[in-house]
């Protein structure tokens, strides 16, 4: 009884610091604009931004969800094509000799130059930022697999040896799913570099989504509205 409610009263408290921090935050926030005197159009206290928020919840949330299918497009794309791409690699050393090396070198390319050409080349609607999204989340969805796949402990290894399994064996049986966590590992990083990708397109170039709202807000200086 003692340790459930040592557990439940340390669940609590993770939810309540968080909560109480992000409060005073909020506090300091919306009272330090007017006791510093920062001019509102260069920081709206907190208040501001909430009534604009609720004020514009309509035209949030639709440009909001055109982000949102943009995201889970290249996501998902991401995930298939990246793991899928891993295994081959893995397995084919004849592949991995001609893709590994490319896949490195544009693992290091700012992807954000990108976007203009996936503009001219897909134009201003859905596909560009789709393909913006899934090159941001694909890389490192390769390397993560890759080096789950790598990483699978050599005792077990020989030890599939030692009971006569295939490498074809070993690699289903034991290699992909000691790389699970790391390709959790990757879908986690992949998911906020898709959101990048997908509104860094949108800046470039596009007419709806969060992106373009962020650029109509800044263009008009509504500073809360960019918020």
């Amino acid at each position: 009884m003692l340790g459930f409610r040592l557990i439940r009263r340390v669940g609590f408290r993770s939810v309540l610091d968080p909560l109480l921090a992000l409060v005073l935050g909020g506090l300091v926030w919306q009272y330090g604009v007017d006791f510093f005197q920062i001019k509102r159009y260069l920081l709206p206290p907190i208040g501001q931004i909430l009534v604009t928020l609720w004020a514009s919840r309509e035209a949030i949330g639709t440009e909001a969800l055109v982000t949102t299918e943009e995201v889970l497009l290249g996501y998902l794309l991401a995930v298939i094509v990246g793991v899928a791409l891993a295994l081959v690699i893995y397995v084919s050393p004849i592949f991995k000799r001609i893709a590994y090396p490319a896949i490195v070198m544009f693992q290091g390319l700012p992807k954000i130059a990108l976007a203009p050409l996936m503009v001219v080349w897909f134009g201003f609607g859905l596909s560009s930022k789709v393909l913006m999204a899934f090159l941001f989340a694909f890389f490192p969805l390769v390397i993560a697999t890759l080096g789950g796949l790598a990483s699978t402990p050599a005792p077990l290894v020989e030890h599939f040896q030692a009971l006569g399994a295939s490498p074809w064996v070993s690699f289903r049986r034991l290699r992909i799913p000691s790389a699970l966590p790391s390709i959790m590992d990757g879908c986690k990083t992949a998911m906020p570099l898709a959101l990048i990708g997908a509104v860094a397109g949108e800046f470039v170039g596009s007419e709806k989504g969060l992106g373009n709202l962020i650029l109509l807000a800044n263009a008009n200086a509504r500073t809360d509205l960019l918020f």
